[in-house]
C-alpha cells in the first residue's frame, strides 16, 4: 500500500485543525512510519521539502477539519496532482495524526550550539561512519546513503539512532547473516533474493553470490549493526555530528 501525498495542494493555516481530536501515542507512530515511508522522500522529515509548504507547521489548504484532510488523503482531489489512495479512515488518520504532532516535535528538534564543520571532521575520522555510509558519493555503500538525510529524518531521530540505534531498525536497513555449511559465516546488506541463490554486499563493499544449496542458514539480523555512539562521542562531538546530519540535503547543484 502506497501513499503519495503530493500535498503541495493542500496549504491552509492549519489553527483550528490541530486542536480538534485528541490522537494516541500509538496511532501518531503509525502516521509517523506511514509519513517517513511514502512522503518524506518529497516533502522532508520537516515537511518542507516543497517551495511554498510547511507540514511541519501545518499549513493546509482546502481543509479546516482532520475530517476534511481525511477524505482529501483517501479521496484525492480531482484535476490536480493530489491522488486518491486505498487508505481506510484509520489509516489516513493517523497520518493526520502525525502531522498534527510534527509541529511540537520540531520545536523540539534544533540543534543548538553544533558545529557542521566539526561534525563534518568527526563523522569521517573519530566517528568511523564512513566505513558503513556514503555522503555525495563518498564512502561504503553498506548502509544507507546519508547525503538526503537532513530532510527524511529529524533531529530528534538522528539523535536516537547515535545513541540507541536499536530503537528502530527501518526494514530496508536491516543487515542480512548467511551461513555456509563450512561454516563461514558473512554479513552484509541483502541486494538480491531468488529461489535457487542470495546476494548481498558484504562488510567489505563486495557483491557475493551465494547458491542456497550451500548455505546452512539464512536470515535478516535482528540488531542494528551500528555501534551506539553514546560513550563513543562525548555530548559536545555528537552534537556536531547532529549538526552535519541536519545539513545535508541532498547535492547542491551550483
Amino acid at each position: 500500500m502506497v501513499l503519495r501525498l503530493n500535498l503541495c495542494v493542500l496549504f491552509w493555516s492549519a489553527g483550528t485543525l490541530l486542536a480538534q481530536h485528541n490522537f494516541t501515542p500509538a496511532e501518531v507512530e503509525v502516521g509517523s512510519r506511514l509519513y517517513r515511508a511514502n512522503c518524506a522522500v518529497c516533502h522532508g522529515a520537516a515537511g518542507d521539502g516543497i517551495s511554498g509548504v510547511d507540514l511541519g507547521h501545518g499549513k493546509f489548504r482546502r481543509a479546516s477539519t482532520d475530517d476534511d484532510l481525511i477524505e482529501i488523503i483517501r479521496n484525492g482531489i480531482q484535476g490536480t496532482g493530489m491522488p486518491a489512495t486505498t487508505f481506510n479512515d484509520f489509516e489516513a488518520g493517523t497520518v493526520v495524526a502525525y502531522l498534527r504532532s510534527l509541529s511540537m516535535a520540531l520545536a523540539n528538534s534544533s540543534v543548538s550550539g553544533g558545529d557542521a564543520g566539526k561534525g563534518k571532521a568527526l563523522f569521517e575520522s573519530k566517528g568511523g561512519c564512513k566505513a558503513c555510509h556514503r555522503v555525495r558519493g563518498s564512502g561504503s555503500r553498506l548502509g544507507p546513503d546519508l547525503s538526503e538525510i537532513g530532510t527524511l529524518r529529524t533531529v530528534t531521530e538522528l539523535e536516537t539512532s547515535l545513541v540507541d540505534p536499536n530503537a528502530e531498525v527501518l526494514p530496508q536497513n536491516r543487515y542480512f547473516r548467511i551461513v555456509t555449511k563450512g561454516g563461514i559465516t558473512v554479513t552484509g546488506r541483502l541486494l538480491n533474493e531468488d529461489t535457487f541463490s542470495v546476494q548481498i554486499l558484504d562488510s567489505k563493499d563486495h557483491l557475493v553470490s551465494y547458491p542456497k544449496a550451500d548455505l546452512r542458514e539464512y536470515a535478516f539480523v535482528a540488531d542494528s549493526p551500528m555501534p551506539s555512539y553514546k560513550t563513543r562521542l562525548s555530548d559536545q562531538e555528537r552534537t556536531d555530528i547532529l549538526a552535519y546530519l541536519v545539513s545535508l540535503k541532498g547535492v547542491q547543484i551550483p
